[in-house]
């Protein structure tokens, strides 16, 4: 029921426009101030965010023990050290934008990225709608930032 609601609420906001800078998106997506907490929450959530299929994090939560996450990709412990703020959000937002083979979904794509569904990699639910409102994504950036 809450991921349904979750998912309600990410779809009623649509895409925010957002511009890359080199390898990162500069500017908060739609002014948002991000939150580390909601982040963290956001992170460890299995039905809605999908992260710990693929990464390994230092989040907490029922469905998040070490052994079941994934390590197919990039471990996120220590990815306030790698990267800034502005390259945390692009990698989240679109990782295709900076590796078209990238295995990550699209979780923000521009507005103009929208109709292009058939290779969003992501459901029918979600086609032409992020899968992470711009706070959302915020929410996660901000404790990515944390993770020194």
């Amino acid at each position: 029921m809450i991921a349904a609601l979750a998912l309600s609420a990410s779809l009623a906001t649509g895409p925010v426009a957002w511009v890359a800078v080199g390898d990162g998106i500069p500017e908060p997506l739609g002014g948002h101030r991000g939150d580390a907490a909601r982040g963290a929450a956001l992170v460890a959530d299995r039905g809605k965010t999908l992260c710990l299929l693929c990464h390994q994090a230092a989040v907490a939560g029922p469905h998040a023990p070490a052994a079941l996450q994934g390590n197919l990709s990039t471990d996120l412990r220590g990815a306030g050290t790698r990267w800034t703020a502005a390259q945390l959000r692009l990698r989240v937002a679109d990782s295709r934008h900076l590796n078209p083979a990238s295995p990550m979904p699209t979780m923000h794509a521009r507005r103009t990225d929208a109709q292009d569904d058939a290779t969003a990699r992501v459901g029918a639910p979600w086609r032409g709608q992020p899968v992470l409102s711009a706070q959302e994504l915020e929410d996660i950036v901000a404790w990515l930032e944390t993770q020194r």
